[in-house]
């Protein structure tokens, strides 16, 4: 049976007038995954930094089985800024000793792409003080994966990682024993982590067993349950549903749940987009020509980041872009725009870019525009236009959007200084497209945004006509928005990925593996080390070897049996130092027996 690690009972937690949490009762148990997820502002932050003991609840209790050793990532680190990177990621370990743990190198490379650091400029002697908040944050989440914990509780820890680093960050969540609580928007990432869902709403917490496609399944059977009219039944859970059973989840061994009652459900539901139609749309809104590429090279200051480049964007295609950080992806962009907003007077280092007369274009970039703080949410969207064309027929008024963004009623009149800050970016997505733009640049346009404000952007997108390109680490957004995926791996060039993903990441797989196998051999050994190994030698290192593994699988099931009984007699403190006091021996016999493992590997 599995041991309860933390227990919520009865937790109320009021701000101001509005309760974030009320009489909320739930627990986490050793091996259990759980994603978080929710509306912006309706509480997930506050309850897993409850959950952590981080933040005392109102009313109601949190107690945690003794000795929990836990581990959080929260969206502010705590690292101190005079210090190196070493010295808070690795501690007082000596180079051979954390070089020779498994772990660590594991984590070093796949959130920083190699054990030297090589985005830093002093690598693990670089100070953190100067850094910028993605490099902090992934210092701060390399910190706690190397250590040891019972239960850790991430707080958004996707932002600022590019989709490979997800992939690699979900990859090693699914092979570590430790429990775990995750508030993420990002979809891809809680299907591939998560086992069990806690949705947060209006004061109450809901509990879902499975991971996010099981998680849309259920609410859109509650839905379609507590449905008492069509119109009730045509909702985005559905929809996004369909996406689900036919789209990106259904290329891997996912979905879990029903597949005979999701099918039942969705099966009058049409795919997301008439792509054919939109095409057709989009021509007759932009002509042929929307942006034409002709052997162009991009630089930033003296680095070349694109070369010759010879590219059509064209009336209707929907474009995700995904690449390396630095290799060029938002300067690609910038050079795009900057040839669009001067009627094509301003060109690239190199080669011609020509843009469509009748290209109108609309770029959200990274850095949130600045609005007068006095302005309410309804009257910055209205200074761009009242209503607005969605085309087929499709017209909504600047209120209408609002209220298919989260902008309710009331807070339509909100001033604009009061918005948090994924409430400001839906804001600024509102008034690009009440602009009516017939092409679309979105860099980064998930960041800070919750899922269900997702879900309301693809909605709107699906019927969207015109061009688009989406830069985006959020791999369901752009399998979702787009219709195809073009990659910059490093090189230089521009890729069409016709597998999408999936293929950006094996080629970038090929491409290490290519790097190391081409790497310079080390320094040549002393003769005398280099001598070969007898027979005898290689034999006797492996015999070793393998009497080391079996001791290893003993001490690795004593000290889950240790575990147990602490957490059996977490009350009688005199006990718990006591057994605390034998797991930290056999810690340290693990130790020793791990590093005589790596100096007789090289011998066999």
């Amino acid at each position: 049976m599995a041991v309860n690690l933390v227990n919520v009972e009865n937790v109320s937690k009021v701000y101001g007038t509005r309760a974030l949490l009320d009489g909320v009762s739930l627990g986490v148990s050793e091996g259990d995954r759980i994603g978080v997820v929710g509306r912006n502002g309706d509480g997930k932050t506050t309850m897993i930094r409850m959950l952590a003991r981080l933040e005392e609840p109102d009313t109601g209790r949190v107690t945690h089985s003794g000795g929990l050793r836990l581990g959080v990532l929260t969206q502010h680190d705590s690292l101190d800024p005079a210090a190196t990177v070493r010295h808070e990621v690795i501690g007082d370990m000596a180079d051979h000793e954390w070089a020779g743990e498994a772990k660590v190198r594991d984590v070093l490379t796949g959130l920083f792409g190699g054990l030297d650091l090589p985005g830093f400029p002093q690598g693990l002697d670089t100070v953190i003080g100067p850094l910028s908040g993605g490099e902090r944050r992934r210092i701060a989440l390399a910190k706690l994966l190397i250590e040891e914990q019972d239960l850790i509780v991430l707080d958004e820890p996707t932002n600022h990682l590019d989709v490979e680093g997800i992939a690699w960050l979900a990859a090693h969540l699914r092979e570590r024993r430790s429990a775990l609580v995750c508030v993420t928007h990002d979809r891809w990432f809680l299907d591939q982590v998560c086992t069990r869902m806690w949705d947060v709403q209006r004061g109450d917490v809901h509990e879902y067993e499975g991971g996010y496609s099981d998680y849309v399944f259920a609410r859109a059977e509650r839905e379609r349950i507590a449905a008492t009219e069509e119109a009730k039944r045509q909702n985005l859970i559905r929809k996004e549903l369909a996406w689900l059973r036919r789209g990106a989840p259904a290329r891997t061994s996912k979905p879990r749940f029903r597949v005979e009652a999701a099918n039942e459900l969705i099966q009058d539901v049409p795919p997301p987009r008439d792509s054919g139609e939109l095409m057709k749309f989009a021509s007759s809104r932009l002509g042929k020509t929307v942006f034409d590429l002709e052997d162009v090279s991009v630089q930033a200051g003296p680095k070349v980041l694109l070369k010759h480049v010879t590219w059509q964007l064209g009336p209707g295609d929907r474009i995700g872009l995904v690449g390396v950080n630095g290799a060029g992806k938002t300067s690609l962009l910038r050079a795009l725009a900057d040839a669009a907003t001067s009627g094509g007077e301003e060109q690239p280092a190199a080669g011609s870019i020509r843009v469509g007369r009748t290209v109108r274009l609309a770029y959200l970039s990274q850095e949130v525009a600045e609005l007068d703080p006095a302005w309410r949410v309804l009257e910055a969207v209205q200074d761009v236009r009242e209503r607005v064309d969605l085309g087929k027929g499709r017209e909504m008024t600047a209120g209408q959007l609002c209220e298919t963004f989260g902008f309710g009623k009331e807070k339509q009149w909100t001033p604009v200084g009061d918005l948090s800050g994924g409430e400001r970016r839906r804001l600024q997505l509102l008034r690009l497209l009440m602009d009516e733009p017939n092409v679309l640049f979105l860099d980064e346009p998930t960041n800070d945004l919750d899922i269900e404000t997702l879900t309301q952007l693809e909605d709107v997108l699906d019927g969207w006509p015109g061009s688009m390109i989406v830069i985006s680490h959020d791999r369901f957004f752009v399998e979702r928005t787009t219709d195809r995926v073009f990659a910059l791996l490093g090189d230089g060039a521009l890729r069409m990925l016709p597998r999408g993903i999936d293929e950006y990441l094996e080629r970038r797989r090929r491409m290490e593996e290519e790097a190391a196998a081409s790497a310079p051999a080390p320094a040549a050994r002393p003769a005398q080390e280099t001598a070969e190994k007898s027979a005898a030698d290689v034999r006797a290192a492996k015999k070793e070897l393998q009497k080391i593994e079996r001791q290893l699988d003993k001490i690795s099931e004593k000290e889950s049996a240790l575990h147990a009984r602490i957490a059996e007699h977490a009350t009688d403190f005199a006990k718990v130092a006591e057994l605390d006091a034998e797991l930290r021996g056999l810690t340290g016999q693990r130790e020793e027996l791990e590093l005589r493992w790596l100096e007789l590997a090289e011998d066999a």
